[in-house]
């Protein structure tokens, strides 16, 4: 007995003597000693937990949480908890500060020993996730002692690391503390409308990639409506108010192109490309970068405000500097649409022509010469002449029909709705004319046609 009494002394003396915090050693749970109490405290916090009494779960916890800090991801997400719990539940203003501080804390320290504490599970999580939850509770708990800078500041930083993986909370705290800077700085408004773009764009992924999951469509689909509705609180959603804001901005910076296609993806997206100032914008584009498919827009744009030889221009601008053949012809064709809709018809009919000279393989210039024709068929006093230009309809369509079979079912549904235009034979003889025989069509449609 005497010799047993010696060896559990002993034994005692040694977990003393090697005792080490996990702290101190780098260990996960420390050694001796400080390995069985840490192990205990983690099971009693534990126990605490499960019956919510989280006032008892705290000091357990927070031993292990100083003492043993990489022991499991665990303790962060139970310390949350715990502490989340203690700043509801308490009614004392100064314990409620202090609650907050430590709370910050558990957030900073797993983002400190992230690395190790990810080895320990099959969910590992990031920087950005971590800094965004931060950020969520500051926001949900500082009240009205809130420092909106700094908090918009950490999770523009959050998001900008997680980017279209941003949690929900994220992006509504983003819009929340985003308006609340705008409340405050009418300035702040073009970054208001970034941010609510930004967010927009993370959540169409999100609802894109979690289509076959209901409730994660659930969830995605709320948070679009909260955001939304933080957007249309802002007061700057009409299109009418967008034009106020960047017409004078496009003029400050007709120099920045950065900042030029910046404000042409933003109406793009809020689809407010009927204003002004989008064209302002492109055409400023165009002048820094001129390339064919600005040019093309400038010319789309100018044409949908009623600028007819503006418009002209630009495509002309577009057809000299487009690469290709095809994408010259391209270009010759919008512009011929233009004149044809502006019943241009003669240089509607020359830019046509130019296009097949351009892409011989191309059928649409030939249906919209047919149109013009169809559209504009007296030439002459003598009405039987006049309809003789369906003929000269059909063998354009006829045409198309032949060289590029994309255009075949239009052309032939335009044949068979003109087919009934063509003159009896009854009304060419009244003429002295026949099957067979040419005719002339004068004026701006100029062509040879062979009755039928």
């Amino acid at each position: 007995m005497k010799y047993a009494g010696l060896l559990v002394i002993w034994l005692l003396c040694s977990l003393s003597a090697n005792a080490q915090k996990g702290i101190e050693d780098g260990s996960r749970f420390g050694h001796g000693e400080d390995s069985v109490r840490c192990i205990q405290h983690i099971a009693l916090y534990k126990t605490y937990l499960q019956k919510n009494d989280f006032a008892q779960a705290y000091s357990p916890w927070k031993s292990v949480f100083t003492e043993a800090p990489w022991a499991s991801p665990n303790i962060y997400t139970d310390g949350t908890q715990i502490l989340r719990a203690l700043i509801a539940d308490s009614d004392n203003e100064t314990k409620e500060e202090d609650y907050l501080t430590e709370l910050m804390n558990i957030h900073d320290q797993h983002i400190q020993y992230l690395d190790s504490l990810n080895t320990l599970t099959h969910t590992p999580v990031t920087p950005g996730f971590v800094l965004g939850m931060k950020i969520h509770d500051y926001v949900m708990f500082s009240g009205t002692d809130i420092n909106i800078d700094k908090a918009y500041r950490k999770e523009q930083e959050a998001i900008g690391m997680e980017k279209e993986k941003s949690t929900y909370y994220m992006l509504e705290d983003l819009m929340d503390l985003s308006l609340q800077k705008l409340k405050t700085n009418a300035g702040h408004i073009e970054q208001f409308i970034q941010d609510y773009l930004k967010a927009s764009r993370y959540i169409r992924f999100r609802l894109e990639n979690t289509i076959n999951d209901p409730q994660k469509q659930h969830l995605w689909s709320i948070t679009k409506d909260y955001i939304d509705t933080r957007f249309i609180e802002s007061r700057c959603v009409t299109c009418e108010d967008l034009q106020k804001l960047y017409a004078p901005k496009i003029e400050q910076h007709r120099t920045d192109l950065a900042y030029i296609n910046l404000v042409l993806s933003t109406l793009r997206q809020l689809k407010c490309t009927g204003e002004e100032v989008y064209l302002t914008a492109s055409e400023a584009a165009y002048t820094l970068t001129p390339t064919a498919g600005l040019a093309a827009e400038c010319g789309r744009l100018c044409y949908q405000r009623g600028k007819i030889e503006e418009s002209i221009t630009y495509f002309d601008e577009a057809a000299m500097l487009a690469p290709n053949p095809a994408d010259k012809a391209e270009y010759c064709y919008r512009a011929a649409r233009v004149l044809f809709q502006d019943k241009q018809w003669k240089r509607a009919k020359q830019y046509a022509l130019k296009s097949i000279s351009l892409d011989k393989d191309e059928g649409k210039p030939y249906i919209l010469i047919a149109q013009m024709y169809a559209s504009n068929p007296n030439w002459c006093k003598e009405a039987t002449l006049n309809q003789c230009t369906y003929f000269a309809v059909i063998d354009k369509l006829q045409k198309a029909q032949s060289v590029d079979t994309s255009t075949a079912d239009e052309a032939t549904q335009l044949i068979n709705t003109y087919q009934k235009h063509i003159p009896t034979e009854k009304a060419l003889a009244g003429l002295g004319l026949k099957k067979g025989n040419a005719v002339i069509l004068g004026g701006w449609i100029n062509e040879t046609i062979i009755l039928r």
